[in-house]
């Protein structure tokens, strides 16, 4: 399959900004405690990571000489762009599972607090 470099490399930042777009959204929800939509975020943002990596994927695999991707800045750039927003979807996959404990940990405490001026 024939591609243009420029436009991989187009769709690495698109694909990129979409995924840190989507997973900062789940945070912002779960800080909330909104914790279905920012799942549904976070699903989002998985989606959006994936299909960036099929085009990393595609430039990796060029073959043919004339179409290769020589490195320029601007194919760093998305590389560079891709891969920030894999390790930024990975860091709030684990702050919204905070969020989540702490919800828990909140609940715990209002019931004993409540038992507690009860007794």
């Amino acid at each position: 399959m024939e591609i243009q470099v420029e436009e991989a490399v187009v769709k690495l930042i698109l694909h990129g900004g979409n995924t840190r777009k989507e997973a900062y959204k789940a945070i912002d929800l779960a800080e909330k405690y909104q914790f279905d939509e920012a799942d549904r975020h976070l699903q989002i943002a998985q989606e959006q990571f994936q299909e960036g990596h099929v085009w990393q994927t595609k430039l990796v695999s060029i073959r043919d000489s004339e179409t290769v991707a020589h490195p320029s800045f601007l194919l760093i750039h998305g590389q560079d762009h891709l891969m920030t927003a894999q390790a930024e979807l990975q860091l709030a996959k684990r702050v919204i599972k905070q969020y989540k404990h702490q919800q828990r940990l909140e609940e715990r405490l209002t019931k004993l607090e409540k038992q507690l001026n009860q007794a």
